[in-house]
C-alpha cells in the first residue's frame, strides 16, 4: 500500500484508488492501438495532450481465461484483458449507445441558459501581456503541474464502452479509390480530378489552380516488396500526403506495419531532406501515441513505417452513431467524449516536453481500441522552434494566429477544444460561421447545460493565445474536474467522494457560509520563488505579519496573496483589494488576484464585485469547485437566488465536502421563496458523518418553525429532530420550549386524537405543559445571570398544571 500522491492528501492507495480522495494510483502504462486514419492536408487545427490508460489490478481470474467483452480476442492477462484491458469479471460491454447518455439535470433550475453563471457579470482579467510573444507557451503553469495517469478511460469517474481490435487483413481496401467528391490539391486546397460534362474525374494530373502534381492512384500494390523489408498488402486509406498501406514487416515476425507516404518533388535530395526533417519523430515513445519504427525510399518515393494500430476512429464512431441515428448526427455523451480527451493529454504534453507541436488534432486521429486510446498520424508533428517545414492542419480546427505566427502549444490546446465541441454536439458552422469562434451560449443546448465545459472549451479556443491554458497539463486537470461535474449530473445525487483540488483547499468548516473566511482557502504555491521565505513568517497576529511582509526579499505572487489574507483578517477590505490590484498589475492573468478582491467584496457586502470576481475565477479554473461555492454565494446575496441555487446543487453532487455548506445554501434560498418542504430536503442532504451535521438539524427545525403555521405534525417533526441530533442540552431545552409553546394553544383548543405525540411528549395538554415545565426550570438551573434565572423560573410556575394540593 502506497501513499496518494496527491497534494494535501493523507490517503493510501487501495485497490488502485486512494481511499480518501479517490485519485486513481500509480500504474502502468495502458497499451493502445488504432487504425491508420490520415488527415486531408488542409488548412488546420492545432493539437493538445495526451493521457495514457493504466489499469489498476483487476479481480482474481486465472491467466489464460477468455475476454468475456464481445468481439474481443483477448485472454485475461494479470486481472485484465490484454487486448481490450477490460477488468476480469467486469459486466459485458453491449457496445450500445446509449451507455454514459446523460440523464437530465438534476433539478429544473439548474443548468439553464436563465440560470447559469452566463447570466453574471465577470471582471476583466488577462486584457494585456507584458513581455510575452502571444504563443502562451512561457507562461508558468499554475493550475495542473502533476500528472495524474488514468486508470481506465475517464479515471474511473465513468464506463467507456470498449472497441473491439480490427483484423489487419479485413482493414484493406477491396477496391483503392479515392471519390471525387473527395479529391482536392494538397497545395492549394482546390477541387480537382472532378467530372466535367460527364466525363470521369481523372485520377492524375495537375491541379490548374497552382499547378501542384496531383495522384489519387495506390503506388504500391499487393505483393510489392519495399526497402527489401516490408511486404505489402493493400491499401488502407487516402489522405493528405497520399495513400496509406499495411504491409509486413518480414524482418520482424512478419508483424503488420503501415507505410505512409512522404510528401516530395521527386527530387532525391529533396526526399532525403525531408527523411532527415522527420527522423526526430523515431525517437517519440509514448503508450498513447503511434510508435514510428523506420523511415525507407521506394522507387524514388519515401515512406514512414509505423505501428500498425487496429482499432475505430472517433471520426467513424461518430459515423457509426449517426448511421444508427437514421443519418441525425448522433455526438457522444458528454462524459465519453471527456474521457477520450482525457485519455490523450499525456501524449499531448510528453510532445510538449520534447519541443514538439502536434498541429492537426482532431476526431479522425484518435483511435480507441479496447479500454485505450492511440494517437496516430504524426505526419504534421514539427518543433516548435521550427519557422521553415511546412504546416498541416484542418479547417476548423486550426487556431487562427497559425498562419501568422505558426503553431504552438497554444495552438495545439486550440484544437483540443475544438474537437470537444465536434465529439459533444453538431457543431454547425465550424468550418464556415464559427471558424474562428463559438457558437452562442443562448442557442447552444450544450453550453446551456454545461456551464462548466463551456467556460472549458471557452478557455481553450479564446483567440488571444495567451489567454488559453498555459500548459495541457493545466487543461487536464480542469478537465477531469469537469467530467467529475458532468458524472454527478447524470448521477443525479449527492457526492459520496471527494477528490483534493491542487488549486484549492477543502471548505474549512463544513457549515453555513456566513463570511469570507468560510470559503475555501487558496494552496499555496511551493514554486513561488519566495515560498521558502513565507514559510519563516508564523506570527499569528496579522498585523506583524503585515509588517513583516513589507520586508520581503521580492514582491512575488505569495507575497501579495499573503497581504491579501493578512489584510482580510485584520478586516481591512479596502487595503485586501489594493493588494490584489498590485498583484494583477504584475501579471494581468493572475485569477488569484480576483479571488482575493472577491473575498474582500464579501467582506464590504459588496455583492456585484463579488459576483464579477468570482465568475471570473470560475471562467479561469472552470474544473475547480471553490469558485462556483463562492460565485453561488454571492449570487445568493447578491439577488440571484436562482443562479445561486443551480451552482449549489453542482457542488453538492459533485464533492462529499461541498455538500453541507451547499446544502445549507440551497435551503436558504428556497427557504426564502417560501418552499419549507424544498429547504427541509436540502438540509437533509448533510450526512450524518459531516461536522456540519448538528447544524443542519437546527437550520432544520428552524425552517420547519418558519413555516409551521401552528401545524401539530410540523411541529412534532421539528422538536424528533432536535431530539434526535447531538445539540447541547440547553440548546436542546430552548427548542423544546419554543416548539411546546407554540404546540400548548393549538392542543388545548382543538385536543387532537390519542396517540399524537410532539417530539417525545404526548400531544395532549396535560404533557404538554408539564414537558414545557421541566425544560423551563432546566435552563434556569443552568442559567448564570440571576435576572434570567428568576424569569425562567417565573414561565415555568405560569404553565405548570393545576394541582389540587
Amino acid at each position: 500500500m502506497s501513499s496518494c500522491t496527491q497534494p494535501g492528501c493523507t490517503g493510501s492507495i487501495l485497490d488502485g484508488y486512494c481511499d480518501v480522495c479517490g485519485a486513481p494510483g500509480p500504474v502502468g502504462g495502458a497499451v493502445g492501438a488504432a487504425t491508420s486514419n490520415v488527415p486531408t492536408a488542409t488548412v488546420g487545427a492545432p493539437a493538445t495532450g495526451v493521457t495514457t490508460g493504466p489499469a489498476t489490478a483487476g479481480p482474481s481470474v486465472r491467466n489464460g481465461t477468455p475476454c468475456a467483452q464481445p468481439g474481443c480476442s483477448g485472454k485475461i492477462l494479470d486481472g485484465y484483458c490484454d487486448v481490450c484491458g477490460t477488468a476480469a469479471g467486469a459486466p459485458v460491454s453491449t457496445g450500445s449507445t446509449n451507455v454514459g447518455v446523460e440523464a437530465e439535470p438534476v433539478s429544473q433550475v439548474e443548468g439553464s441558459v436563465a440560470t447559469s453563471a452566463s447570466r453574471v457579470q465577470s471582471a476583466a482579467i488577462g486584457s494585456k501581456r507584458a513581455g510575452t510573444t502571444g504563443t502562451g507557451s512561457t507562461r508558468r503553469t499554475r493550475t495542473g503541474s502533476q500528472r495524474m495517469r488514468a486508470a481506465r478511460l475517464g479515471a474511473g469517474l465513468t464506463t467507456v464502452p470498449p472497441a473491439p481490435p480490427v483484423d489487419a487483413a479485413k482493414a484493406i481496401m477491396p477496391n483503392p479509390q479515392v471519390p471525387e467528391e473527395k479529391r482536392s490539391c494538397s497545395r492549394c486546397g482546390n477541387k480537382v480530378g472532378r467530372s466535367i460534362d460527364g466525363r470521369p474525374g481523372r485520377s492524375e494530373g495537375f491541379c490548374p489552380h497552382c499547378g501542384q502534381e496531383f495522384s489519387f492512384t495506390p503506388k504500391l500494390q499487393g505483393g510489392d516488396l519495399v526497402a527489401g523489408q516490408y511486404e505489402v498488402a493493400g491499401a488502407l486509406a487516402h489522405g493528405g500526403l497520399g495513400w496509406i498501406y499495411l504491409a509486413r514487416d518480414r524482418n520482424v515476425s512478419n508483424r503488420w506495419v503501415v507505410l505512409k507516404g512522404l510528401l516530395n518533388s521527386g527530387d532525391p535530395d529533396a526526399l532525403a531532406a525531408a527523411i532527415a526533417e522527420q527522423q526526430f519523430l523515431a525517437q517519440v515513445e509514448h503508450p498513447a501515441i503511434v510508435e514510428i519504427y523506420n523511415f525507407v525510399t521506394h522507387e524514388g518515393a519515401g515512406y514512414i513505417v509505423m505501428e500498425y494500430v487496429g482499432g475505430k476512429s472517433l471520426k467513424q464512431i461518430l459515423k457509426d452513431r449517426m448511421r444508427a441515428n437514421n443519418g441525425a448526427y448522433d455526438p457522444l455523451p458528454v462524459d465519453q467524449a471527456l474521457a477520450y480527451i482525457l485519455e490523450l493529454l499525456p501524449a499531448f504534453q510528453y510532445l510538449h516536453d520534447l519541443g514538439l507541436v502536434y498541429c492537426d488534432f482532431k476526431p479522425d486521429n484518435m483511435i480507441q481500441v479496447g479500454d485505450a486510446m492511440k494517437l496516430i498520424d504524426l505526419g504534421g508533428v514539427r518543433r516548435i522552434d521550427d519557422q521553415e517545414s511546412a504546416i498541416y492542419g484542418t479547417v476548423g480546427y486550426q487556431a487562427p494566429e497559425v498562419a501568422e505566427v505558426g503553431p504552438s502549444v497554444a495552438s495545439d490546446i486550440y484544437t483540443i477544444g475544438r474537437t470537444i465541441l465536434v465529439l459533444t454536439m453538431e457543431f454547425r458552422g465550424y468550418q464556415g460561421t464559427y471558424l474562428h469562434s463559438l457558437p452562442p451560449v443562448e442557442s447552444t443546448p450544450l453550453f446551456q447545460q454545461y456551464d462548466s465545459l463551456y467556460h472549458l472549451v471557452a478557455k481553450c479556443c479564446a483567440p488571444d493565445p495567451a489567454d488559453r491554458f498555459a500548459s495541457v497539463d493545466e487543461l487536464r486537470t480542469q478537465l477531469l474536474g469537469v467530467l467529475r461535474e458532468v458524472v454527478a449530473r447524470r448521477r443525479q445525487g449527492t457526492a459520496l467522494t471527494s477528490a483534493a483540488s491542487v488549486l484549492f483547499e477543502a471548505p474549512a468548516v463544513a457549515r453555513a457560509i456566513a463570511s469570507w473566511s468560510h470559503l475555501p482557502e487558496l494552496r499555496e504555491d511551493t514554486t513561488d520563488p519566495q515560498y521558502g521565505w513565507l514559510s519563516t513568517i508564523s506570527s499569528d497576529d496579522p498585523r506583524q505579519r503585515l509588517k513583516d511582509l513589507d520586508a520581503a526579499p521580492e514582491d512575488t505572487a505569495e507575497v501579495w496573496l499573503a497581504r491579501c489574507k493578512a489584510a482580510l483578517e485584520l478586516g481591512e477590505a479596502a487595503a485586501a483589494r489594493s493588494y490584489a490590484g498590485n498583484l494583477l498589475a504584475d501579471d494581468p492573468w493572475e485569477w488569484r488576484a480576483l479571488w482575493m478582491e472577491g473575498l474582500a467584496a464579501v467582506q464590504q457586502d459588496d455583492w456585484e464585485t463579488a459576483k464579477a470576481s468570482f465568475n471570473a475565477v470560475y471562467q479561469q479554473v472552470p474544473g475547480e469547485l471553490a469558485p462556483k461555492l463562492a460565485l453561488a454565494f454571492a449570487c445568493e446575496m447578491g439577488g440571484q437566488p436562482e443562479v445561486a441555487e443551480g451552482l449549489y446543487q453542482t457542488c453538492a453532487a459533485t464533492d462529499a465536502t461541498y455538500v453541507a455548506p451547499s446544502a445549507f445554501g440551497m435551503a436558504r434560498v428556497r427557504a426564502d421563496r417560501g418552499d419549507t418542504a424544498g429547504a427541509v430536503a436540502a438540509l437533509d442532504l448533510v450526512p450524518t458523518t459531516s461536522r456540519g451535521y448538528t447544524e443542519s438539524r437546527q437550520q432544520r427545525a428552524e425552517v420547519m418553525l418558519a413555516g409551521s403555521a401552528m401545524d401539530l405534525v410540523v411541529l412534532d417533526q421539528a422538536l424528533t429532530t432536535i431530539e434526535s441530533s447531538s445539540v447541547d442540552g440547553s440548546t436542546r431545552q430552548r427548542y423544546t420550549v419554543r416548539i411546546l409553546k407554540e404546540a400548548l394553544p393549538v392542543v388545548a383548543k382543538n385536543p387532537p386524537r390519542k396517540g399524537v405525540r410532539i417530539g417525545s411528549i404526548p400531544a395532549s395538554e396535560p404533557d404538554i405543559r408539564n414537558g414545557l415545565e421541566n425544560a423551563l426550570r432546566l435552563l434556569a438551573r443552568d442559567a448564570r445571570d440571576l435576572d434570567e434565572r428568576v424569569d425562567l423560573v417565573n414561565q415555568a410556575n405560569a404553565v405548570r398544571n393545576w394541582s389540587l394540593t
